[in-house]
């Protein structure tokens, strides 16, 4: 398993809302050279089956417990993934013989790291078969198992972005705003810190989803035409997570959005687009030395309301804000280039996560890996 690999990467987020899809050439350490990206959005129907799965999983006690729904929204979500494959190859003139491994998030239902346990829906033998594609799945499971929060697993590929940035400012933070928000904090040398930061997208998604019958504000048009209501933001930026010194991960369910009589809809929007930067920023002061700049990718950077605060609250700590575009990598890849990336570092026998970044008591290997069956 030595040199360059070629892989790809397939996430479905907190968010829920689509496969992302990304082509990864890397040796599994420093060299990475990023190709070809596709994403797949999900029609609403399978989002609400998705959704009726968070809540079916909530009775679950282990990793393979598969309550109500969960087994036929796996292999579901497994097919879907396994098309979406074969379209990323046919439009990008790929066969699979050219590919070494894919490496499959699968969709989280169920995150409980005080109780060691974490559930992504996903089969990878079954995707393994169905794409004729070693998979490598299941990456949180054995640093769970060994005391690690199995969250975030991006910041082993972060630190290898970081090398290659032509920016001024350090140290770097990468954000992350997907449903849940995270950070890595890649150190002038080379230190990595990496946590969860907080609600991100999550909360704003199901309070217009519930109030206005869409599925996430785009561009945070919604939240423009309203106002921060201080109280509620509060509420949120109050809670022990952000001054708790142990870094932990979070679940979906770990922030709830205000019930529907408590705020009108587009100050709802407002309040809780401001709530996820201020996180962000509440959070980083538990990083070892302040970030000089923040790089922002998942699909949050593209909530203008969100941004423009998260560059008002970061200029108030003399830090820069940028999109991962303008700092020359692609925001909406990343999460997926990211899984190709630790899938080929999970069959070299490379760790993925570190004592930094999930609280492991040591660099942690992981990954379950399913070979085509003959």
């Amino acid at each position: 398993m030595d040199g360059m690999k070629t892989a790809i990467g397939l996430m479905s987020g907190t968010s829920m809302d689509g496969i992302d899809i990304a082509l990864l050439h890397t040796d599994g350490g420093r060299r990475v050279e990023r190709g070809a990206f596709l994403g797949i959005p999900y029609e609403n129907a399978f989002r609400q089956r998705l959704k009726q799965a968070l809540e079916d999983a909530r009775v679950a006690r282990f990793r393979d417990d598969r309550p109500g729904c969960l087994l036929s929204v796996e292999d579901e979500l497994t097919r879907r993934h396994a098309e979406a494959v074969e379209k990323f190859l046919q439009l990008n003139g790929l066969s699979a013989s050219e590919i070494d491994v894919i490496g499959f998030h699968g969709q989280t239902v169920l995150h409980r790291p005080e109780q060691r346990l974490t559930i992504q829906l996903g089969d990878g033998q079954c995707l393994a078969d169905l794409t004729r594609i070693p998979v490598v799945f299941d990456m949180r499971a054995n640093d769970m198992a060994h005391g690690g929060q199995g969250a975030p697993l991006v910041p082993a590929y972060h630190a290898a972005l970081a090398e290659g940035l032509q920016l001024p400012e350090w140290p770097v933070c990468f954000v992350n705003i997907g449903g849940i928000s995270n950070l890595t904090f890649i150190g002038t040398d080379g230190e990595i810190v990496a946590y969860d930061s907080g609600p991100g997208n999550s909360l704003i998604d199901q309070w217009v989803d519930a109030n206005a019958g869409v599925p996430y504000d785009q561009g945070g048009l919604i939240a423009s035409e309203g106002q921060i209501d201080h109280d509620l933001a509060g509420t949120y930026l109050s809670q022990p997570f952000f001054t708790d010194k142990r870094r932990r991960s979070l679940d979906r369910n770990d922030f709830l959005p205000p019930a529907g009589h408590q705020v009108e809809l587009a100050d709802g929007a407002r309040t809780l687009a401001y709530v996820a930067a201020a996180s962000i920023i509440q959070s980083s002061k538990h990083l070892p030395e302040p970030p000089g700049l923040y790089v922002v990718c998942g699909g949050g950077r593209l909530n203008e309301v969100l941004m423009a605060d998260l560059r008002e609250l970061a200029g108030e700590r003399d830090a820069r804000v940028a999109t991962a575009e303008e700092a020359g990598l692609d925001g909406d890849a990343m999460e997926a280039e990211a899984w190709a990336y630790l899938a080929v570092r999970s069959m070299k026998g490379l760790p993925l996560t570190f004592p930094g970044t999930t609280g492991v008591p040591s660099p942690m290997k992981g990954g379950l890996v399913a070979s085509p069956s003959t």
